[in-house]
């Protein structure tokens, strides 16, 4: 018999441009709603909102000339949606989490993430970058590769077929 897998994955390495950091919002969005979070359910708006920062983030501080970031998105039986951005500037880590003031024009990012996600950190990614990573709760256990997702309406995980 065969064993089903218990972890969804998708990972892809983008250019470091901002049109490269759209890019992977619109293709978070898209595996998510392949798996069965349709665009419009709350893990599919938090999930492009963080992808959307964290891309952004490594296109504007974690680029190195001629080389990508790459995108990766996993869907664990631990009801858990982990998603990952690494770029080549490991000496570039995210700052620590503050407080903006209603004056400042940037640095409110990593408050969105921080708000949307049940956790995030840093860790290296050798041999000279680092990954930033998000974990976000899914509402219900996410299918295993050999279920035929459904397309819910209500942003609840899809249901397994009988």
């Amino acid at each position: 018999m065969k064993s089903e897998i218990s972890t969804l994955h998708f990972t892809q390495l983008l250019s470091a441009t901002p049109r490269g950091a759209r890019l992977a919002r619109l293709l978070a969005v898209q595996q998510l709603d392949e798996w069965g979070w349709p665009p419009s359910c709350e893990v599919s708006e938090s999930a492009a909102l963080v992808v959307a920062e964290l891309a952004a983030n490594a296109v504007t501080h974690g680029q190195v000339k001629g080389r990508g970031f790459r995108l990766t998105l996993s869907a664990e039986a631990s009801n858990t949606l982990r998603i990952e951005v690494a770029d080549p500037r490991g000496d570039r880590r995210p700052l620590a989490r503050r407080t903006a003031s209603s004056t400042d024009e940037t640095g409110r990012g990593l408050l969105i993430v921080d708000t949307l996600t049940a956790r995030w950190g840093t860790e290296p990614w050798p041999p000279s970058g680092k990954v930033v990573w998000a974990e976000i709760g899914l509402p219900r256990p996410v299918l295993t590769a050999s279920a035929s997702p459904a397309q819910p309406s209500t942003g609840a995980a899809p249901e397994a077929a009988s």
